[in-house]
């Protein structure tokens, strides 16, 4: 248990230290990132496990692991944290032209390679001097990315809007429709038919290199299946793959609209009923006060509308083609 304390004798850096030691599990790591010596960190956790008469840390050959009561206390230290750094900034206007922050951004490989080349673009006319870092995770993992403060937002497909758990804000961009992606002059793009869609051999895009998907879901419940013959990491190895063989994908509609055409890649809409999911923008609630952040989210949202207006031009001239072809 917390211990019974007067706030002014707590010291706000040794959350800091807290939070560091835990998202790098290693003093010497933390210190670096700090700008301390280990020793001062080492000091700054003997305190901490005064202030919360706990151990907090194990320490292992390979650095430090939390202990229950240090997970326990993770989220909402990152969360105070978080809130004060969100006060700090609105002390200050956010002015995007002259602003040099990075923010690092969460999302799939196939929604940076359609939110990407706008978000870009704004950029160089609105805020310059503005870096963006992209890094690739599964929507699984978009939460908690953003709960350990690995990412200042995220993007993802969720079923709804009120899916993220209260501490969440989610704004939706767009939502996300699959469709069914071939080399040009494949033979189902004549017959899009589900009887031929079974008879072709499939590339299943997983992260974690699943075998099964929620194309197999839907197909599931009309009891048929597919053969899924090779599992690739992203939808750009999807892509590559689907080129150059016979294999069938289905990806999200704006990413096989923006990149298709490069592959030589037509795509039709699915023989089947396929779940349509929000593509939202989601950050932590506390991280409201952020006025950099909340420009980048509206900034993201003009982005994603150019987007969809461009895929709508796109997908115009893909769907064209693919008739012709037949």
């Amino acid at each position: 248990m917390l211990k019974s304390v007067q706030l002014q004798n707590v010291d706000l850096n040794l959350l800091v230290v807290f939070s560091t030691v835990f998202k790098r599990l290693h003093v010497g790591r933390a210190a670096s990132e700090l700008g301390l010596s280990p020793s001062a960190v080492s000091h700054a956790l003997a305190r901490l496990r005064e202030l919360f008469n706990d151990p907090l840390f194990l320490r292992t050959p390979r650095g430090v692991l939390p202990n229950d009561r240090a997970r326990e206390l993770a989220p909402p230290i990152a969360d105070i944290l978080l809130r004060v750094s969100g006060v700090v900034a609105s002390s200050a206007p956010f002015e995007p032209r002259s602003s040099d922050r990075r923010f690092s951004l969460g999302m799939p490989d196939a929604t940076a390679a359609v939110l990407l080349s706008p978000l870009l673009g704004q950029l160089r006319g609105q805020a310059p001097h503005i870096c963006i870092s992209v890094r690739e995770f599964l929507p699984i993992h978009a939460l908690t990315a953003l709960e350990a403060q690995e990412v200042d937002l995220a993007i993802a497909a969720i079923r709804s809007q009120d899916a993220a758990p209260a501490r969440f804000v989610s704004q939706r961009l767009y939502q996300e429709e699959f469709v069914i992606a071939a080399r040009a002059d494949h033979p189902f793009l004549k017959s899009p038919t589900l009887k031929q869609y079974c008879a072709a051999e499939h590339v299943l895009t997983s992260a974690r290199g699943d075998r099964h998907g929620f194309v197999d879901d839907a197909l599931a419940a009309r009891h048929v299946q597919r053969r899924v013959v090779l599992t690739v990491s992203n939808f750009m190895l999807a892509l590559a793959a689907v080129a150059n063989t016979d294999l069938l994908a289905a990806m999200p509609r704006a990413f096989a609209s923006e990149h298709g055409v490069r592959f030589g890649i037509r795509y039709v809409e699915p023989p089947f009923s396929l779940s349509r999911q929000n593509l939202c923008v989601v950050t932590l609630r506390s991280a409201s006060l952020d006025a950099g952040l909340e420009w980048l989210v509206q900034t993201l949202v003009q982005s994603a509308r150019r987007a969809r207006e461009s895929t709508a031009r796109s997908g115009g001239r893909s769907r064209s083609r693919s008739k012709s072809s037949g």
